[in-house]
């Protein structure tokens, strides 16, 4: 007999321990896991990755390299009669840094080409808006696949030393490519320009 009570008085007990634990998992809001394969347990499916995250495929992808074009780095502009001429110079602009940012979708390789400069005022400079010309170009060998002139403004004036600037181009887009033969080009375009 005092077998059995004792029996009884662990069973007791194990049911009050359990029902002290389960509780204590209740209250602690989170998942109780007692190690019993799943019984007593909750299993959380794994957080979906943020949207906006690079995948493994974009960091592998390719992203052409982008360069200055030899000779086009430096650009001068003269005031009109006045080419050549150090005193007629309105302003000097030089590209210093250049880079891109690539994305592929539909077929299309998108990219968005940047590049840092400065304009040093000339001493026939005024306080104002000025244009350069900007061009990127896209190349596969000797095909051109993507090349836009764009007339870049930004203000100057005519005693500070000098402005800096970054230019951006996020619309160079060419069908996606099949080999890593493809380069991008900026520079400012040959074609003198002019000031009244």
């Amino acid at each position: 007999m005092a077998f059995v009570a004792r029996k009884l008085r662990i069973v007791a007990k194990t049911a009050v321990i359990g029902g002290l634990v389960a509780l204590a998992g209740c209250q602690s809001g989170g998942a109780l896991d007692l190690g019993l394969g799943g019984w007593g347990s909750q299993k959380q499916q794994p957080a979906a990755p943020p949207s906006g995250t690079i995948t493994a495929d974009e960091l592998r992808a390719y992203c052409p390299r982008v360069t200055l074009r030899s000779g086009t780095a430096f650009y001068s502009s003269y005031e009109r009669g006045g080419e050549g001429d150090r005193n007629k110079i309105v302003y000097q602009a030089s590209l210093t840094d250049v880079t891109r940012s690539c994305d592929y979708s539909g077929g299309m390789l998108n990219m968005a080409v940047a590049a840092a400069g400065r304009v040093v005022p000339g001493p026939v400079a005024r306080d104002g808006t000025i244009t350069m010309p900007i061009r990127i170009a896209v190349v596969r060998g000797e095909e051109v696949l993507y090349s836009k002139l764009h007339q870049y403004q930004t203000s100057i004036a005519a005693l500070s030393p000098a402005t800096q600037f970054v230019f951006k181009d996020p619309g160079v887009s060419i069908p996606a490519p099949t080999a890593r033969n493809i380069e991008i080009f900026v520079g400012f375009d040959e074609t003198p320009q002019t000031r009244r």
